[in-house]
């Protein structure tokens, strides 16, 4: 068998300023891609513009179902996966929902692989109890088409509908309380799994803020346990959300799962993914400009042109459609703690890129797939969410722009929200955020109306809408960023009013946005340090 360990020891070296993936524009570069939305724009830059380049795809694991099959029988801090085994007694399978990976895998998904080799071991002891539960927490709920393609045509007509479904965080009989932290955090997930003798739980780390404790005390929890932690103060106070060393967020979960670690046998298996993210068809988005042969320049065209001539929600479609190539860079097995800090390494391997200082004004484009907009629309909450909670707070050590800085999106920002996925955000939108945008404000005053609402906590059950309260998390999820930043400019909005819904300044093109930026700073001329975060794929700045 091929030594599946190889991944581990196969680490890129990372100098203290990683130069070769940072490019300072001249005046002779061709124009820069900005992923926007569903488009593909390029745009020139200013010279002297630091452009931060992702690091290309570590090679994945060419024997992916071995691999899987090495880290169950070799797992860390406890016995092999076998030895937990015995005849009669129930097992209970928790896996990440479809917020992960972004965009989906090719076939066969990752957690289909696992699942199936867990599968294997189970029937060889003898065990027949056994549930599959999708952790969507207070997401929505995944479709049978989704789960089907997550786990499997054969895992799926085993299990499905009865003892494979979604976890549901407002069932009044399908959740226990397990206990609390030493902080008052509640820690109450679903029963099925609490009660089983063993729980697995699959997982996907796309980036470093997911896996380890963030599993299953948040994956399968209530309101009442999300709520110790999704809160401005916790969120206020983490720097930054994908440091786990530096998170508020991640030691509340942490508390959690020791509370989780005393009550449930828990074995844990987590895997990485590098970052070969677009199929070939869109294999342009991968290099840097200046590699672009005729090919790629003519395929960006032809894919921009037809994109924007398909109606919208054909268009989302076909772009959401397109699956990613990722390879498997890891997958460990085992207790929570050991396993994550392999995970973690190796997301860190894949992502981090060391930056010497920060920036005055930084550029980002977001493309419209985010973790809660999967075959839906990336509304102005989310965009708002993208900017930033996710993309301001992909740094260790300091923020990539500096306090008081500017940060200018690229995105073509619409008034629309999508009707069975985001009743809520809609609602939000028009009844909250004309009164006020201080998360603390939204916090006291809101919180608990669109938590405890009937309306959506019976669309969160019984339809695919996310439950009341996650838009009022999204808009925490900013508050850093907003915090931290000085200024927050979209780039030709197709809906100025919704920019400025969410506190976002505008520009007709991203030279104004830039001119505005340095008018803000004071800093006018060449005076502002500019720099462009070209994502995706995902990259993290190591910021010193």
């Amino acid at each position: 068998m091929t030594d599946t360990r190889a991944a581990d020891t196969a680490r890129p070296s990372i100098a203290a300023n990683d130069s070769s993936f940072i490019h300072h524009a001249g005046p002779d570069d061709p124009p820069f891609l900005f992923h926007c939305g569903e488009s593909f724009q390029t745009h020139r830059l200013p010279t002297g513009t630091r452009v931060i380049y992702p690091r290309p795809p570590l090679p994945g694991i060419a024997d992916t179902r071995g691999a899987v099959a090495h880290a169950i029988d070799h797992p860390l801090g406890c016995e092999p996966l076998s030895a937990h085994l015995s005849s009669g007694m129930t097992v209970t399978i928790a896996f990440d929902d479809i917020s992960l990976p972004l965009p989906r895998m090719r076939r066969p998904d990752i957690r289909q692989t696992i699942i199936e080799s867990v599968m294997e071991r189970l029937d060889a002891a003898g065990i027949t109890d056994i549930h599959l539960i999708c952790a969507i927490c207070l997401h929505r709920r995944v479709t049978p088409a989704e789960l089907k393609r997550m786990v499997g045509p054969r895992v799926f007509r085993r299990f499905w509908p009865d003892r494979l479904y979604n976890h549901d965080a407002e069932d009044p009989n399908g959740n226990t309380l397990l206990g609390e932290t030493g902080h008052g955090e509640i820690v109450e997930i679903n029963r099925r799994a609490a009660e089983s003798d063993l729980l697995i739980y699959v997982n996907i780390n796309l980036v470093t803020m997911d896996g380890g404790h963030k599993s299953v005390p948040v994956g399968l929890a209530t309101y009442r346990s999300v709520r110790a932690h999704h809160n401005v103060q916790t969120l206020m106070t983490s720097r930054s959300y994908m440091d786990p060393a530096t998170s508020s967020f991640h030691r509340s979960c942490d508390r959690m799962g020791e509370i989780v670690a005393q009550h449930v046998n828990l074995f844990t298996i987590e895997t990485t993914l590098n970052s070969d993210t677009f199929a070939h068809m869109l294999g342009f988005l991968q290099k840097r400009e200046s590699q672009w042969t005729a090919y790629d320049r003519l395929n960006r065209r032809v894919n921009n042109a037809v994109l924007g001539l398909l109606p919208p929600p054909i268009r989302r479609k076909v772009y959401h459609g397109l699956p990613a190539p990722y390879g498997l860079t890891g997958v460990h097995a085992g207790r929570t703690g050991p396993v994550h800090e392999k995970t973690l390494d190796a997301v860190h391997r894949q992502q981090c890129i060391q930056i010497n200082g920060q920036a005055d004004i930084v550029l980002v484009g977001l493309p419209s797939i985010g973790p809660y907009s999967v075959d839906s629309i990336l509304n102005p909450i989310l965009v708002y969410c993208m900017a930033a909670g996710y993309f301001f707070n992909f740094y260790r050590g300091k923020p990539l722009v500096r306090k008081g800085g500017v940060m200018i999106v690229v995105h073509p920002l619409e008034y629309k929200f999508h009707s069975v996925h985001h009743p809520s955000y809609a609602d939000f939108f028009e009844e909250v955020l004309p009164e006020t945008r201080v998360p603390a404000e939204i916090e006291q005053r809101f919180e608990k109306r669109y938590a405890e609402n009937e309306r959506y906590i019976h669309l969160y059950r019984t339809t695919y809408a996310y439950h009341g309260v996650h838009p009022m998390y999204m808009w925490y999820w900013g508050c850093h960023g907003m915090d931290h930043l000085g200024r927050v400019i979209a780039v030709a909005p197709r809906s100025e009013p919704a920019a400025s819904r969410i506190g976002f300044h505008t520009a007709p093109s991203l030279n104004r946005a830039i001119e505005q930026a340095r008018d803000f700073l004071g800093m006018p001329g060449d005076q502002a340090q500019i720099t462009y975060f070209h994502c995706p794929p995902i990259l993290m700045c190591d910021v010193t």
